[in-house]
């Protein structure tokens, strides 16, 4: 067991996490935006998280998390893991 990819999930709803993080982000074409779901063992942190990694052009890369799948992420859980996590 351990770290690991979860079952992927409807693209729909992946390029629809895309579009809330670049619109709450006001990313330009040059930035990339990845999501990722990954599974986790230990019991300290839940059974599935999503990743979200924001990719500015010329600075480095932030990672966001947020508990839980895609299938229940709501822009206002993508706005607050954002905030949170230092835009």
């Amino acid at each position: 067991m351990g770290l690991g990819r979860a079952p992927e999930r409807d693209e729909g709803q992946r390029d629809d996490a895309k579009r809330l993080v670049r619109e709450a982000l006001s990313l330009g074409e040059d930035d990339a935006v990845t999501i990722s779901e990954i599974t986790c063992a230990d019991p300290d942190c839940p059974v599935l998280e999503t990743i979200i990694l924001v990719m500015r052009a010329g600075e480095p890369t932030r990672a966001h998390k947020l508990h839980g799948g895609l299938d229940g992420l709501t822009p206002e859980a993508v706005r607050d893991a954002l905030a949170r996590d230092g835009r």
